[in-house]
């Protein structure tokens, strides 16, 4: 089954210009680039620092599933449309499904992504699948409101799927294994209902990636307290780094990853809107209660790292670069 690309040993070296929903430009930096690069996570205003204490697993969905760190809010549902949208491009450039394929979207979620899909491989089958009930009902209205008839819905744990091993052409992994506890065997146990020959295509974060300017000392602290929150639920937010050893260490072959970098500064208002106003801080205001329970930050620090954080989006100096990574392979 010919796949979404093909198949082959892809040069790690790329190097190439993507156009966002609005327009904006992006440097893509190479893997070695990002291996050399000596990122200093220990600087104490350094977004993406790593805070130095002991894991703290505050609460679990099951054996293999931190809690989703970000809750299911209407605010949060909100959050991740826009998400999709502000990146549509980023995500889903080059990835489009031959007719007849059946493609499994393993957790869809609210079904951010899964319009997207379906829309670019209209005679492709889609089988979306999420463990959270609630987000699949918000799945199925978004795709039925968009007038689309290639996707099927299921509740399911992406480690004990319902469906015949080698049933699936391709595979298709959004912002999913940041929340495993074991991604390695999350991906393992998707490969096995994946036909030899077929695709895998994972786009992941990486929350270490982040800067920002103007950059203040509260609101690095903010910022930092999104990851440790997500670290001490068992799950792992700087997971883009580690995007090819993961899938490699899974079974699959011919691994190569994209970094896609988002910059944006004033001269992209409806992006700086979109991804950091709408998308960004309030991923980072939901992690308030625990951050402040846990005591990783006081409460005047926090709100105003979450002002400052605001105030990028504002000053004619602001801006703000975060890195996103796209990893696709072959069964």
């Amino acid at each position: 089954m010919e796949g979404p690309k093909r198949c082959s040993n892809v040069n790690t070296f790329l190097s190439s210009v993507f156009t966002f929903q609005y327009s904006v430009i992006t440097d893509i930096l190479s893997i070695n680039e990002i291996n050399s690069t000596q990122w200093d996570l220990d600087t104490a205003d350094h977004p993406g620092k790593i805070l130095k204490s002991e894991p703290c697993y505050i609460s679990m969905t099951n054996e293999t599933t931190p809690a989703y760190v970000h809750g299911y809010s209407e605010r949060e549902t909100e959050r991740l449309y826009d998400q999709a949208g502000s990146v549509r491009n980023l995500v889903h450039q080059g990835t489009s499904y031959p007719p007849g394929s059946k493609v499994l979207e393993a957790g869809c979620g609210v079904g951010a992504q899964t319009v997207t899909l379906a829309q670019n491989s209209p005679e492709a089958r889609f089988y979306s699948v999420d463990w959270a009930e609630k987000s699949l009902s918000l799945a199925r209205n978004v795709v039925q409101s968009s007038g689309i008839s290639n996707v099927e819905f299921l509740q399911a744990d992406i480690f004990d799927l319902p469906y015949e091993e080698e049933f699936f052409d391709h595979l298709f992994v959004c912002h999913l294994l940041e929340h495993l506890l074991e991604p390695v065997a999350g991906l393992s146990a998707l490969r096995a209902h994946a036909k030899m020959g077929g695709s895998l295509t994972v786009f992941e974060g990486d929350h270490g990636s982040c800067y920002f300017h103007p950059q203040s000392k509260e609101a690095s602290m903010a910022w930092n307290c999104l990851v440790e929150v997500q670290r001490r639920l068992g799950a792992n937010s700087l997971i883009g780094r580690e995007l090819y050893p993961l899938i490699n260490d899974s079974g699959f072959r011919d691994v190569r990853i994209t970094p896609k970098m988002v910059y944006i500064d004033q001269s992209l208002p409806k992006l700086m809107d979109s991804f950091v106003s709408k998308t960004i801080i309030p991923m980072v205001e939901g992690v308030k209660v625990p951050a402040l329970g846990l005591g990783l930050i006081d409460e005047k620090s926090w709100h105003k790292g979450i002002d400052d954080l605001h105030q990028i989006t504002r000053l004619e100096k602001g801006t703000f670069c975060y890195t996103f990574f796209k990893g696709e392979a072959c069964n």
